[in-house]
């Protein structure tokens, strides 16, 4: 399957403010949950897909998946029983342009989609954006010791590019401790 053409300037101008469907079933054993599409992935429709994104990378090298899924083919993930959704469902060019009342409102609806779908674990991916939308001064990486509507929540790092605390192999020792929890 050949990845879709690479979006214009034209296309993600118009991206801001789309949405992008979640990936998600009854039952997974792991929904991640990122902070909000960007504009690349709204224009294409899919999660991660800006070049750079190391989601997918990660997903690989940590276990999740057998081989490099493309973002094309982020619905093979719910074979292996794994979903995305995201806090926040409109597309903006950098996170930071998400005020704390929707990353609030983010969370209240993540909570429905977990009480709906019931995944075993859900994982947030970014420190900071869990931290507003969880309302939590301190959070460390890893399993949270509250529940969201009786899944296990844990706080990953967020894969993307922009985010330079976490280099890859970084990335992937977190996603791994995840990976070998819900086994």
């Amino acid at each position: 399957m050949n990845p879709p053409a690479k979006p214009t300037r034209a296309d993600l101008l118009a991206a801001k403010n789309k949405t992008v469907r979640d990936v998600i079933a009854p039952g997974l054993r792991v929904l991640f949950c990122g902070i909000n599409p960007g504009l690349y992935s709204a224009a294409t429709g899919h999660h991660f897909a800006r070049p750079g994104n190391r989601f997918w990378p990660t997903l690989r090298q940590a276990g999740f998946t057998p081989r490099l899924l493309d973002p094309s083919e982020e619905r093979e993930l719910l074979t292996f029983g794994y979903g995305i959704t995201n806090l926040v469902a409109r597309a903006t060019a950098a996170a930071d342009e998400l005020s704390p009342d929707e990353l609030i409102a983010g969370r209240q609806r993540l909570e429905a989609k977990v009480k709906r779908y019931q995944p075993r674990v859900v994982a947030v991916l970014g420190i900071s954006a869990y931290r507003t939308a969880f309302v939590q001064k301190v959070v460390t990486l890893g399993q949270q010791p509250e529940l969201l509507a009786n899944a296990a929540v844990w706080v990953l790092p967020n894969p993307s590019g922009l985010n330079a605390h976490y280099q890859l192999a970084n990335l992937v020792e977190h996603f791994q401790e995840l990976r070998k929890a819900v086994e």
